[in-house]
Parts: C-alpha cells; structure tokens; sequence
C-alpha cells in the first residue's frame, strides 16, 4: 500500500512539475520538505496524533510551508494528510525526487571502500561511471568498511558492483567447499 501511495502522489507531482517547467525548483523544495520531515520529531509527533483532526493537521501544515513552497506541493500534502496518508508523505517526496533524478540523468553512487578514498581517486570513480553509464551527473556517497580489506563496493539503484577482496575470498572459500565436498564422495 505504502508503495503504490508514494508511486501514485509522486508520479502526480512529477507531472506537474514537467507541465508547469518548474523541475528545478520542485525537486530544491521537495528535498527540503523531505529532510525537514526526516528531522523534525515534534512534526511528527504532532501530524501523527489520532486526538489532532485533519483540519488542524494542515492548518500546522500550511503555517509551516505555505508561503515557502510552491502551492502545487502543499496542496499535494494537504491532499495526503485528508486522506490519512502522512506517514507517506516522506516517501512520497523521495520517489518524486528518484523520478526527477531519472528524468535527468542523474544518478546516485554508494561507494564503500576499506578506507577513505582521496578527492582524487572519488573522482576517478566518478568518472569511470560517468564513462560507463548512462548518467550525465552523479550523486556520490562514500562509506568506509574496513571489513572488505581492499576493493570496493559500488551501488547504483539495484545494481551493485563488488570488486572487494571480502567478496572474492567468500566466492572461493565457497568453490574450495564444493571441491572438498566432490572428492569427499568419491572416497571408498
């Protein structure tokens, strides 16, 4: 359910963004109104409490952002909060912020080395994905797992890319166990 809320509120938004030519700006608010409502508890607290009627919600909802986001998206959030939706509403926001990025070409990179990486080896990687992707533009994030000893992981949505001698020495230890299982079942 919680899915087809966020893909149904965030195409709609979408669409207005492309008709009205208004992208940019759309997607700046969208990620502002995404991290306030990831970090504001109180917000929360209130919008979430079954003794605040709906009407009350969005008039703390339009004191909040009416004025300093465009009308189309609080009339999105109004829209979700009448329809008991706003514990979607985040999502809401970061699928509309995913079908922008995709529009544009963008991608995001989570990259996880063993250690941190220099500005110039970050650059390397980002342009070897630039190379070999679709991509115009990247979103990086960079983790440190000292547990992959060396390598790195890359993933870009639901493709990933292991390269990390953790993944290797696992892949063999793997092959190693069907070998001695093989020649374990031969013997008399």
């Amino acid at each position: 359910m919680a899915k087809l809320v966020s893909k149904t509120y965030g195409d709609a938004l979408f669409e207005l963004a492309v008709e009205s030519g208004q992208m940019d700006e759309m997607l700046e608010e969208a990620r502002l109104i995404k991290q306030i409502l990831h970090e504001d508890s109180e917000l929360s607290k209130l919008m979430n409490h079954p003794k605040i009627v709906k009407e009350e919600k969005i008039g703390v909802l339009e004191q909040v952002f009416k004025g300093r986001v465009r009308d189309e998206i609080t009339g999105i959030m109004r829209m979700l909060i009448s329809k008991d939706h706003y514990g979607e509403m985040e999502s809401v926001f970061a699928y509309f912020i995913d079908q922008v990025k995709e529009y544009k070409n963008i991608g995001t990179a989570y990259v996880t080395a063993p250690m941190p990486l220099s500005d110039s080896q970050k650059e390397q990687v980002k342009k070897k994905l630039l190379e070999t992707t679709k991509y115009v533009e990247f979103e990086m994030h960079y983790d440190v797992d000292d547990s992959l000893i060396g390598g790195m992981v890359i993933r870009i949505g639901d493709r990933v890319i292991d390269s990390s001698v953790k993944s290797k020495l696992t892949t063999l230890t793997r092959e190693l166990s069907k070998i001695q299982l093989k020649v374990g079942e031969c013997a008399p």
